[in-house]
């Protein structure tokens, strides 16, 4: 008997950004409208179609159709013309324009029309009703589909059906469903493949449960099956995701054993667990012997490796994996080159950084936010401000909206290099464009005015904070805290200190010796020990940093 799911799977001047309009839609779940497909406005879209347009000229302007109410206009225009009637494949068309917008009630209207047409439904018209209430996270709905398939249509389910349903399902992370449907499925007497057993093998992984997983390979034989690649490098994907690697090569020896053949999909996966471990040297010798045994390298083998030499550090040899790629006729992707530029910022070879950056332009390989991000922060951290802000304003003029972390690299440039008016202006432009600040917006801009003392500016940002329902961590109170001690406003501090237990933030060792330190300048020695006393109370344990605060006031004491 198949294993079920029994196992519990648990589960300079001021900077200013041009941003270009950004235009959408919101298609609403609607399954309770009533209005009828003949109430709809004729489309423009009928004059692309001859006098005497057949079924598959109608589909193909349908496919070319990007708007699912004039794609729903033209197919009940199409459906009026005499001696017409729509053909299986655009009724399912029609189907697949609504479910991607969540258009449900329009749906079922389009199905019943295809039942009084007797245009011949089959198991794959309700696949499409299973996918698209999945896309909406409406699980019970595509569960109901297997149902009404087979009590208004008379199309039993099979194999087959069940299992688009359980991938839907475990790809969606709804793995007690899984275990469910499975459950009917086996009530009914629907026999499981090889497809079933990798789909079920694929939720243990995704739950962290690979020893029922093994089980579950280990009674497919019972079965009179076979598990298959698919079946050994979902495993090898699991105990990969654990860190096991070594574990992921003994069931590649046991793939090699049962002489299943394996593609590049296994070798990437077992590239990608060397890479993830950091055994980078490995990753390299495997992918020479897998070469050796016929194995080709793609975009993801090359990704993949230059990625994990830029996390070991080794950016030069990655480097030269990207020479050899546009050697072999590859075009690298934004991913190849944003992993090249973030491992040339993070060890300070910025120029190379922005050589690659160069080069992706010259290939015509349009960078992401993620790329701008890179090189922005890198730039803002080094002081080099005016080209942060260049690459800000090209950014934007390629319509690419910058997000909480373009603004943040900035506003950390400007105050780094005590630009801080500027930043207040980048802040309120950033209100503006609907880019919510976030605490590490406000912290840098806090610390900034701290530093400079202009202590009620930085208090204002903390009332703004909690006005915006910015979260405020023990950073920001510390930060403020350090602020008004050094500034020898100690009164002030201390309400901070006492503000921060009603407002549910736990003091850490920093919040103490900062105030116990700028109690003991102040020569108030006698409420630093006290403060000491109630953080020992708390289970913080004093360090040199607490101690020396006293010993330094006790030896001016004594001069």
């Amino acid at each position: 008997m198949l294993v079920p799911l029994s196992v519990p799977l648990r589960v300079t001047k001021s900077i200013s950004f041009t941003f270009a309009p950004f235009y959408g839609k919101l298609a609403s779940v609607s399954a309770s409208s009533s209005s009828s497909l003949s109430t709809l406005p004729l489309s423009p879209s009928h004059q692309q179609l001859s006098p005497d347009f057949t079924p598959v000229e109608l589909l193909d302007t349908l496919r070319r159709e990007n708007d699912e109410t004039s794609a729903l206009c033209l197919f009940e225009w199409a459906s009026k013309q005499l001696n017409f009637t729509p053909t299986l494949p655009v009724y399912e068309e029609i189907l697949r324009k609504l479910g991607q917008v969540g258009s449900f009630n329009s749906m079922r209207h389009i199905l019943e029309d295809m039942k009084r047409t007797r245009c011949g439904v089959k198991e794959g018209t309700f696949f499409i009703f299973v996918e698209s209430y999945a896309k909406f996270d409406m699980y019970d709905d595509a569960i109901g589909v297997l149902d009404m398939m087979e009590q208004e249509f008379g199309l039993k389910p099979g194999t087959f059906s069940y299992n688009i349903l359980l991938n839907v399902l475990v790809d969606g992370n709804k793995l007690k469903l899984v275990e469910n449907v499975h459950s009917i499925m086996m009530s009914r007497g629907v026999k499981p493949d090889v497809s079933t057993f990798n789909i079920l093998i694929k939720a243990l992984r995704k739950a962290h449960q690979i020893r029922p997983a093994i089980l579950m390979m280990e009674e497919m034989p019972s079965r009179g099956l076979v598990p298959d690649e698919k079946t050994f490098t979902t495993i090898m994907q699991g105990y990969i995701e654990e860190g096991n690697l070594d574990g992921a090569l003994r069931i590649r020896e046991e793939m090699i054993g049962a002489q299943c053949p394996s593609s590049s999909i296994t070798v990437n996966v077992l590239i990608h667990g060397f890479c993830k471990e950091g055994r980078v040297e490995e990753a390299l010798n495997f992918v020479e012997d897998m070469t050796r045994e016929g194995f080709h390298p793609d975009q993801f083998t090359f990704n993949t490796l230059i990625n994990g030499l830029c996390k070991a550090g080794h950016v030069k040899h990655a480097l030269e994996i990207l020479d050899f790629m546009l050697q072999e006729g590859f075009d690298p992707d934004v991913f190849t080159y944003n992993t090249l530029i973030s491992g040339l910022c993070k060890s300070g070879e910025v120029e190379e950084a922005m050589e690659v950056f160069n080069q992706m332009l010259s290939r015509d390989c349009s960078p992401n936010t993620v790329t701008y991000n890179t090189l922005i922060s890198t730039l803002c951290k080094g002081n080099r401000l005016q080209e942060a802000t260049e690459i800000a304003r090209v950014l934007t003029s390629k319509g690419i909206l910058p997000d909480v972390c373009t603004f943040n690299s900035l506003i950390q440039g400007l105050c780094l290099t005590s630009n801080y008016n500027i930043a207040m202006e980048l802040l309120k432009e950033m209100k503006t464009k609907g880019c919510q600040p976030d605490e590490f917006t406000y912290n840098m801009l806090i610390d900034c005015f701290c530093t400079k003392g202009k202590l009620e500016k930085a208090l204002s940002l903390l009332r703004e904070m909690e006005s915006s329902g910015c979260s405020r961590s023990v950073i920001t109170y510390n930060t403020l805290i350090d602020g008004f001690c050094k500034n020898k406003k100690i009164e002030e501090a201390e309400e901070l200190f006492d503000q921060m237990e009603l407002q549910g933030v736990s003091r850490n060792l920093v919040t103490y010796n900062t105030l116990i330190d700028g109690l003991c300048k102040s020569r108030r020695v006698e409420e630093a020990a006290q403060l000491m006393d109630q953080m020992i109370m708390e289970g913080l344990k004093p360090d040199k940093f607490t101690y020396n605060s006293f010993s330094h006031t006790f030896a001016e004491q004594e001069t």
